[in-house]
């Protein structure tokens, strides 16, 4: 294989939620090819692990002109990493708002770990853009997840690895409801179906009860966010 990054290909860090699956959709619309990667960290829940598969799986019966883009899927174990940047989706601890005014689902420098690992399998594979899910529209306070801190790092790893590489976050200015919107603009009713139902967010790895909006317990932060999101772009005159 040639490896040399290239502008036409692009790296998905892939954690198989319903951020990451709308880019996955993104990416696969923009780029020739397109390969996932994964994070075993250590979660507490390892549902969005499996997951991620069934996510790949549906848009490939899905959506046959994406299923020739699609290539490789690679999981990286970062146990060790997990088990050192404790918080509540690493351990059996309370998810609450912590004094430093950042919540205990906080993973610190999850992001920047992720990345960097990242960014060393698409040197290696050839790619010269690597796509997350980041937000700081709605999200849950993370510094990790600002635009600032995605433009450091992709300065950094450009200068580490002596070679341009991008980091394109699409649903950076988004609110929930607008994700579900763009998914709806990518893939119509049967993206936003695969989102709903196979995607997992849920931080307590909740999947017994199929709510409007997807699977989850329906009270811990990320499941209100998404529900939230559901019903105001339902409101706004969703398809």
């Amino acid at each position: 294989m040639d490896t040399r990054p290239t502008s036409n290909s692009a790296l998905l860090l892939f954690s198989g939620g319903q951020d990451s699956a709308t880019c996955l959709a993104w990416a696969l619309s923009r780029f020739d090819r397109v390969e996932t990667v994964g994070f075993d960290y250590g979660q507490r829940h390892h549902v969005e692990m499996q997951a991620r598969l069934d996510v790949r799986t549906a848009m490939v019966d899905a959506f046959p002109g994406w299923a020739g883009r699609l290539g490789e899927d690679h999981v990286v174990d970062l146990s060790g990493y997990g088990a050192i940047a404790e918080s509540a989706l690493t351990a059996d601890r309370a998810i609450k708002m912590e004094a430093d005014g950042l919540p205990s689902t906080f993973v610190p420098g999850r992001n920047l770990v992720f990345l960097t690992v990242a960014s060393a399998l698409a040197y290696r594979r050839g790619h010269g853009v690597m796509v997350g899910g980041m937000c700081e529209t709605d999200f849950s306070g993370y510094p990790d997840c600002r635009r600032t801190t995605i433009d450091a790092m992709q300065a950094t790893l450009s200068l580490g690895l002596a070679t341009d590489i991008a980091i394109e976050t699409p649903l950076m200015w988004l609110d929930k409801a607008q994700s579900w919107g763009l998914a709806h603009q990518l893939g119509g009713d049967t993206l936003v179906e695969i989102i709903r139902t196979r995607t997992h967010t849920c931080y307590r790895g909740d999947r017994s009860d199929l709510h409007a909006w997807g699977y989850g317990c329906g009270a811990c932060p990320a499941c209100e966010l998404r529900a939230a999101g559901w019903q105001q772009w339902h409101g706004e005159g969703a398809a």
